[in-house]
């Protein structure tokens, strides 16, 4: 091939059908990780939450062995140094949207708080409410 008959570099390029064919496998390949990634970010977003409600639900447990009634809030937790700072629910994005219970109708320890629960409205992986994790 003589140097006369070559394509000048800058007119070269793909032709539709190969653009197409890279886009259908770009498209294929998004469609089989998005899923996985949405389920890792809500695997990610459970563990959180279950850690959370374990450290405040520990710190009322020590809160009432030292003092012996329960907590009347969480910002009492705080104060008093059983934690510090009352985390995100990581299901809303709020620290406000906790659900104070209240202790047994028995009345044996006093207090106002003595469980804690998630806000979230909806279901939790586990087919479970958030709020009654």
């Amino acid at each position: 091939m003589s140097h006369r008959n070559r394509k000048p570099l800058f007119s070269r390029g793909f032709t539709l059908i190969e653009l197409i064919v890279v886009l259908a496998i770009i498209g294929l390949l998004a469609s089989i990780v998005a899923p996985r990634y949405v389920r890792t970010v809500d695997n990610a977003r459970e563990a959180s939450l279950r850690t959370s409600l374990n450290v405040m639900r520990d710190a009322i447990d020590k809160y009432v062995g030292d003092k012996g009634h329960y907590p009347d809030s969480l910002d009492e937790l705080v104060a008093q140094g059983y934690i510090r700072q009352i985390p995100e629910d990581p299901v809303t994005g709020r620290r406000d949207s906790w659900q104070m219970l209240p202790p047994p109708a028995d009345g044996i320890v006093p207090g106002k708080m003595a469980d804690v629960r998630s806000g979230a409205s909806g279901n939790g992986q586990n087919g479970r409410p958030y709020a009654s994790w």
